[in-house]
């Protein structure tokens, strides 16, 4: 079942990370559908937004594999089915 999904990251230290969540993000490509990110230089952290359409596992996939990257912090909300679609029984 097709879902609308936004994925919140803060990067703490982006330089270390930066480049390993950029190469993540575009592995997803097929399912993204928007990104904004802001950085905070004299903080010295990045917040990211991502929004995402597609099945649950893939947008799982998506955030457990960003979560798992040093310094990084992941939420994720996710919409119910998407209209239209007809429910599994």
């Amino acid at each position: 079942m097709k879902r609308i999904a936004v994925i919140g990251a803060i990067l703490e230290n982006p330089q270390l990370s930066q480049k390993d969540f950029n190469d993540i993000v575009s592995s997803f490509k097929g399912i993204v559908k928007g990104r904004m990110g802001i950085p905070f230089d004299e903080e010295d952290t990045s917040v990211i937004s991502i929004t995402v359409t597609g099945g649950l596992d893939v947008i799982n996939a998506l955030t457990g594999r960003l979560g798992k990257l040093p310094g990084v912090t992941v939420k994720t909300a996710i919409s119910g089915k998407l209209t239209g679609e007809k429910e599994d029984l």
